[in-house]
């Protein structure tokens, strides 16, 4: 009898596992696949990839949204890498459209998410596939699925530029302004793009806090040496000035 139980403990106990495991796991609902996503510009790019980042805040996150021409691939593997290993991508809003124009959602297609990538197998290999994902606060990192030209839109009022506050991986990029907004764009990338942007309106900011603390540093440095020479001078007056500099005599330095 107690052997009984204790099998029945076990069985138990495995099928939690696996009930935790397939909870780890995730999968994407198909609400989340079918959210509403506009992906009417980055379509009329010329890239083969296109991809426009938008801003977060102090509470979350920003987001990206790719259209992705692909040319003879019926499956893309998406995935993040981390310190430790390489995680499933969590996207949303998926779209995927045929060479005629024909609109599937995201939940028609065969979309799988295990342990280290979201699968996403289409039709046709030489439609488009569209998706959304989570961007972080002023950075984003992402591989190149797919290999060709790129295309990434910063969020609007950024800038890459200022190598204090920017920078870009991989080089070989073209950095241009449209419509006010900075475009930067590879001829052809097969590895992953990662950039760290600012909002281009805290550099004069930032720049004028410098000045600030740098005139207060002046001004407390001008008022310390002040200080210095007018203890100096009350010295000299109460005859309290000792002379190091005369010691032709051979003695010690003596009071004035």
């Amino acid at each position: 009898m107690n052997r009984r139980l204790a099998l029945a403990a076990l069985a138990v106990a495995l099928l939690a596992t696996l009930a935790g495991c397939s909870a780890f796991s995730g999968g994407i609902s198909d609400e989340q696949l079918d959210q509403d996503g506009n992906y009417s510009e980055l379509r009329d790019s010329d890239a083969d990839v296109a991809i426009e980042l938008e801003d977060g805040n102090l509470i979350s996150d920003g987001e990206f949204q790719a259209v992705y021409d692909l040319n003879g691939s019926e499956e893309l593997s998406l995935y993040r890498s981390t310190l430790f290993r390489e995680e499933p991508l969590e996207i949303n809003s998926v779209r995927y459209w045929y060479p005629n124009g024909t609109e599937l959602t995201g939940s028609e297609l065969e979309v799988e998410q295990g342990r280290s990538e979201t699968t996403v197998q289409v039709p046709d290999e030489n439609g488009t596939l569209a998706f959304a994902g989570d961007a972080g606060r002023k950075t984003f990192r992402l591989p190149a699925y797919v290999e060709g030209s790129y295309e990434v839109t910063v969020p609007e009022g950024h800038r890459t530029s200022n190598f204090l506050f920017g920078d870009v991986a991989p080089n070989g990029y073209e950095r241009e302004i449209v419509d006010g907004r900075e475009r930067l764009s590879w001829d052809d990338l097969d590895s992953t793009i990662s950039l760290r942007y600012y909002l281009a309106r805290d550099v004069p900011l930032f720049l004028g806090l410098i000045g600030v603390v740098v005139l207060l540093g002046g001004v407390g440095i001008g008022y310390y040496y002040w200080q210095v020479k007018q203890l100096e001078r009350e010295r000299e007056e109460f005859g309290l000035d000792i002379d190091t500099d005369d010691d032709s005599d051979g003695g010690p330095p003596g009071l004035l």
